[in-house]
């Protein structure tokens, strides 16, 4: 009996520390594709480098780490990086240089575009040190408004929404998304593939229900962080339980959420590697 009890206390501390000191850090290419039937045939085969949670700090995502991941991102020679918000996780001017250092070495052909998540919310109070970083670094804030990508005559258009948790106290209804999705679709061409960022996933079927998005990336959920056979992730945040891990399909909206990049507490990872997702886009 004793020699059970320490050999399972011993696996325990085994597994704990590597969540902590391996995992966390054991950075992972996720790579797939999509096919969206409104995609014009001049993005056939186009690259997003879909990145979200990237929760700068000074345990986990240090400065160090976090340009390894920035240079990691730009050798997968992406048309696109898009990242779906939680640049922070606490004191963002504390970290607000670090995370513009790496902003700024992004590379793409069409650019960087970004929401915010909750944390770049919690993390001032209102999430404008995170909108001055993407504005010094170049990114397109997307925020509840829509752009257009040209091939020729062909075009891809991209959205934002807002982060639907700016306070601590509890997440906004999705619902409450009504009168900005009700604007961007009426400023959208009627044709033509359309994707759209939101933090938080369980958004997707208000999204969907509009008929108008192909394809919407999101975070927020981690992945659970921990992991565990046939049960799958342990714990998941407000807004992230539906729609934890990765691919769904919901009505004619593929909606992807990506394990993200760091964490938030506790910074352990285990049967959840942190990722940059690489997403192909293909014609149906």
């Amino acid at each position: 009996m004793a020699y059970s009890s320490l050999a399972t206390t011993a696996g325990t501390l085994g597994a704990a520390a590597y969540g902590f000191n391996v995992e966390a850090e054991w950075l992972s290419i996720h790579e797939e594709t999509i096919v969206l039937p409104r995609l014009a045939s001049a993005y056939d085969g186009y690259r997003i480098a879909h990145l979200s949670d990237i929760h700068i700090d000074d345990v986990l995502m240090t400065r160090e780490h976090w340009l390894t991941t920035v240079r990691m991102v730009n050798a997968q020679k992406p048309d696109l990086i898009a990242i779906s918000g939680d640049f922070i996780t606490a004191d963002a001017s504390r970290y607000a240089e670090d995370l513009a250092v790496g902003l700024a070495m992004l590379e793409a052909p069409d650019g960087v575009v970004g929401v915010l998540g909750n944390h770049d919310y919690w993390s001032d109070g209102n999430g404008e040190t995170v909108r001055q970083v993407l504005r010094a670094t170049g990114i397109h804030d997307l925020t509840n408004r829509a752009i257009s990508l040209n091939r020729g005559s062909s075009k891809l258009h991209l959205a934002g929404h807002d982060d639907l948790w700016p306070n601590p106290i509890g997440p906004n209804d999705p619902s409450t998304m009504k009168p900005v999705l009700d604007r961007l679709v009426s400023e959208l061409p009627s044709n033509d593939a359309a994707i759209i960022l939101v933090h938080e996933p369980d958004t997707a079927d208000f999204t969907a229900s509009y008929n108008r998005f192909d394809l919407q990336l999101s975070g927020h959920a981690h992945g659970g962080q921990v992991r565990v056979p046939v049960k799958g992730a342990l714990l998941l945040p407000y807004l992230g339980m539906r729609y934890p891990d990765h691919r769904y399909n919901v009505g004619s909206l593929v909606q992807f959420t990506s394990w993200g990049l760091g964490c938030s507490w506790p910074q352990v990872r285990f049967g959840c590697r942190p990722e940059i997702v690489m997403l192909s886009l293909a014609c149906a």
